[in-house]
C-alpha cells in the first residue's frame, strides 16, 4: 500500500453565522431601556413620599444645575433644610447695608475700608484695617470707638434677618513679638470682641454660630503679606440651613434655638432594619444631587 493512501482524511465543517446575525444586539437596548424606566419609577415613588422641601430641592437641581438658583440642596440626612437666600436677595442685602453706611456721617471715612462680597457661604462683610488701626487698636484686641460704632450699626441691621452669623479674625504676617501670645490669639480675641459688641447691640446670642481665628493663614493680599488690609474682621451672613448641613455632615445633632420644655423622657428611636435602609437610601440619593458649595 502506498503512503498516500494511508494518510488520514480531515473534514472541516464551518458553522453558519446567520442565526446570530439575525438577532443581533437589539435585546440589549430594550433591556437597558427597561432598567432605566424602572429606576425612574422608583425615584418618582420616593419623591412622592418625600417632604415638600426635599422635592423642591431635587427639582431645583434639575432646573438650575449650576447652583445659582433658589434651591441649592438639602441636608445629607434628608431633613429638607434648604438654602433660602439666593444671589439676588444677597445683592439686595448688600445694597441696603451700603446705603445705611453712607447715611451715617461719622462713618464716611470708612467707606473704602468696608468690603462686601457674595460667596457660596453667604454675604461676607470685611472690615479692613489701616496702618494706624481703624477698627482695632494696633496690636491689641480692643476695638476703637469707630469700630464699635460700625459693629453696632451692623448688629441693628442683621438683627432683622433670620440667618446665622459667623465672625472671623485675620492678621497680617508680621510676628506679634511675644512667645506667649501670637497672631492666632490676636485674631481669635478680635473676633470674640466683635461678637460681644454685636450681641450687646441687639444680635441675639443664638444667631452667632461660629467664631474663627485664622491668624495670617488667609491673606487678602497674598503678594504683600504685611499689608495692613490683611488685618481684618469678617462678618458672614450665612445662607440659611448651612449650619444644619455642616452639623449633620459632622455627625452632630443640630441644636434647637428655642427647645420646648419636656416633662417626659423622649421615646426610644426605632432601630428597625427597614427604617435604617430607607434613611441610607435617602442619604445616598441626596448626595448625588447636592450642589457644590
Amino acid at each position: 500500500m502506498s503512503s498516500k493512501s494511508s494518510a488520514p482524511i480531515i473534514i472541516v465543517r464551518k458553522k453558519s453565522a446567520g442565526h446570530d446575525e439575525e438577532h443581533g444586539g437589539a435585546w440589549k437596548v430594550a433591556y437597558a431601556d427597561f432598567v432605566t424606566a424602572m429606576m425612574a419609577l422608583f425615584i418618582v415613588l420616593w419623591l412622592l413620599s418625600a417632604s415638600e422641601q426635599v422635592q423642591k430641592a431635587v427639582g431645583g437641581y434639575f432646573q438650575d444645575p449650576t447652583g445659582a438658583g433658589h434651591q441649592t440642596g438639602s441636608t445629607s440626612a434628608g431633613s429638607g433644610e434648604t438654602l433660602t437666600l439666593n444671589r439676588d436677595e444677597l445683592e439686595k442685602l448688600k445694597d441696603k447695608l451700603e446705603q445705611v453706611l453712607r447715611q451715617i456721617p461719622a462713618l464716611d471715612h470708612m467707606q473704602n475700608q468696608v468690603k462686601m462680597t457674595i460667596t457660596n457661604e453667604g454675604l461676607r462683610i470685611d472690615l479692613l484695617e489701616t496702618q494706624r488701626g481703624l477698627f482695632f487698636e494696633t496690636g491689641n484686641p480692643r476695638p476703637t470707638e469707630a469700630g464699635r460704632e460700625l459693629l453696632k450699626v451692623l448688629a441693628r441691621e442683621l438683627a432683622n434677618l433670620p440667618n446665622s452669623v459667623a465672625i472671623e479674625g485675620h492678621t497680617d504676617s508680621t510676628p506679634y513679638g511675644r512667645s506667649d501670645y501670637s497672631n492666632w490669639e490676636l485674631s481669635a480675641d478680635r473676633a470674640n470682641a466683635a461678637r460681644r459688641i454685636l450681641q450687646d447691640s441687639g444680635l441675639g446670642e443664638g444667631r452667632i454660630s461660629q467664631v474663627r481665628g485664622f491668624a495670617d493663614q488667609r491673606l487678602l493680599t497674598k503678594n504683600d503679606p504685611t499689608n495692613p488690609s490683611n488685618r481684618r474682621i469678617s462678618i458672614i451672613v450665612r445662607n440659611e440651613g448651612l449650619d444644619q448641613q455642616e452639623q449633620t455632615s459632622a455627625g452632630a445633632r443640630p441644636p434647637e434655638r428655642n427647645p420646648p420644655r419636656r416633662n417626659t423622657p423622649n421615646p426610644p428611636r426605632s432601630s428597625s432594619p427597614t427604617s435604617n435602609s430607607a434613611t441610607t437610601f435617602v442619604m445616598c440619593y441626596e448626595h448625588q444631587f447636592r450642589m457644590p458649595r
